[in-house]
């Protein structure tokens, strides 16, 4: 099995490459599986009936959010851990500090490293488009893992299209994380003061 990505060329509008045309590479998504799907082939997996499984998957769901919302970080076997975490505007004097600094609380999903790693061996097929939405190019590959992090030449810009900027915490699934690992943090990285 092989991941699929399109490098579509697009015009960049920031950045150093600004007002050219690069290719630049997106996830192609497959169909999101269905929560009936993912519950019945667990239960074939495991050898126990799809009325447990279902049972088991409810109750789990239940405890997750509940841990989660009251800031636990819930391991989640084989995938990672997930936590709460928040963007929040800083300020010089305590007396300043109240909860409407707060500007957006969020799930943050740390993947295992395992799964890091499979999916870091996993083989990518590129689908490469032009301007005018021709396909010019296939490009399929084993990727052996070596790819070189280039974050450091576009200051920890993501250029790519697909999920978001994530400088210092673990993926949450689109969106940007410039507040590290400690769950808080205002929009440009800095610690809530």
């Amino acid at each position: 099995m092989a991941l699929k990505v399109k490098a579509k060329e697009q015009k960049i509008m920031v950045g150093k490459y600004a007002n050219t045309f690069r290719y630049v590479m997106i996830p192609e998504l497959y169909a999101p599986l269905s929560q009936d799907k993912v519950i019945r082939e667990a239960a074939l997996r495991s050898g126990v009936s799809r009325g447990v499984m279902q049972a088991c998957w409810d109750a789990a769901g239940e405890v997750i959010r509940a841990w989660a919302t009251e800031g636990h970080s819930v391991a989640l076997p084989g995938l990672g851990t997930m936590r709460f975490g928040l963007r929040a505007a800083s300020v010089d004097n305590v007396n300043d500090v109240k909860a409407s600094l707060i500007k957006s609380r969020r799930i943050i999903f740390t993947p295992d490293t395992d799964l890091k790693h499979e999916l870091s061996v996993t083989a990518v097929q590129i689908t490469c488009i032009d301007r005018d939405g021709k396909e010019v190019k296939r490009v399929t590959s084993a990727d052996d893992g070596n790819v070189e992090d280039d974050e450091s030449d576009n200051n920890g810009g993501n250029n790519n299209g697909g999920g978001g900027d994530n400088n210092g915490g673990g993926d949450n699934n689109g969106g940007d994380n410039n507040g590290g690992n400690n769950g808080g943090g205002t929009d440009d990285g800095e610690p809530l003061s």
